[in-house]
């Protein structure tokens, strides 16, 4: 009987396979489309966690990756232990928490407004005026910035000292950089942001905003009970997905407001890992990859947390 039942076994599985290779047979063009991706993720994400160890090895492009000499965790003990690292967290800390929290009710309260526009040449005026800064690069962005805050010839200087005030400096001043950074960032941003969230209040059922008028619910009551519930949960992804970000800010707005008179709050992780693994003369390739390796492994950490934390309150999930 117990080699009847392997038998039976055998035989099913080697159905199902013939069976499973049958229908990818005939589908073989979406396994096709599937597979660029594939390969890209493997190509460009998978394959380069390869050169991750060189943050246990001290480095050299003269020995290769494997010949030079395995160090263990000494270059992370390093940063732990350097001057620099409160001042990194801190002030990365400090920049991403405000930008995050700062940057979540500005989108949503752009999508429900244009949601209920009627003229439909406004919305989409509106719409245009928003999306476009989303595209100005990052080095025009800055000089626009630095033009503004200029402290001789600069629109909002002028407009201060019509008003009898002395003008500010702004970019000198360490105090207003995580404003000046987190405000053109929502600028910028708030308008292309706002896409997600009209999409998802394009998805509402039309019947339950006929229930609310006949209830008699005013557009803010139809705003606040029925549309808002139902982008909570693209709200909740998008928080996740900005927690596992928030060490990860990117150097290149940050580095170009940098100047020495700011130096004291605007000096980040990702600009710290620039100057001291690519723009210094010792390239601690090491030393900056270990950073950058614990950066992701925090991003990874609280991902999961927040994540889960989602998952026990019923609150929607990435899985």
């Amino acid at each position: 009987m117990k080699a009847v039942a392997i038998s039976k076994g055998r035989s099913e599985t080697r159905t199902a396979r013939a069976s499973g290779w049958t229908r990818m047979r005939k589908c073989w063009q979406l396994y096709v489309l599937l597979a660029l991706p594939v390969v890209y993720i493997l190509l460009f994400k998978y394959y380069p966690m390869y050169g991750a160890q060189i943050a246990f090895r001290d480095y050299s492009a003269f020995k290769g990756m494997t010949g030079s000499e395995w160090v263990g965790f000494k270059h992370f003990i390093r940063f732990f232990h350097s001057y620099e690292f409160g001042k990194l967290m801190k002030n990365t800390l400090i920049i991403s928490i405000y930008n995050l929290l700062a940057g979540i009710p500005f989108p949503i309260l752009l999508a429900l407004s244009l949601n209920y526009v009627k003229h439909q040449w406004f919305k989409k005026t509106v719409q245009m005026v928003t999306y476009a800064p989303h595209f100005i690069s990052v080095v025009v962005m800055v000089g626009i910035i630095i033009e503004l805050l200029d402290p001789r010839k600069g629109l909002v200087n002028t407009i201060i000292t019509a008003f009898g005030f002395e003008p500010i400096n702004f970019m000198a001043k360490p105090e207003y950089f995580s404003s000046i950074y987190v405000w053109s960032g929502i600028w910028q941003n708030v308008g292309f942001s706002c896409i997600i969230y009209l999409a998802a209040l394009a998805g509402v059922d039309p019947a339950q905003h006929e229930a609310a008028v006949i209830d008699g619910a005013n557009k803010w009551q139809r705003m606040l009970y029925v549309d808002l519930p139902s982008i909570i949960p693209v709200m909740i992804i998008l928080l996740i997905l900005n927690t596992g970000h928030i060490l990860d800010m990117g150097f290149e707005k940050v580095l170009l407001m940098q100047n020495p008179l700011n130096g004291r709050t605007s000096e980040v992780i990702d600009t710290y890992v620039y100057k001291v693994g690519l723009a210094s003369q010792a390239m601690n390739y090491s030393y900056s990859t270990a950073i950058n390796l614990f950066k992701s492994v925090v991003g990874l950490i609280l991902l999961v947390a927040v994540n889960s934390a989602a998952k026990r309150a019923k609150q929607e999930s990435l899985w």
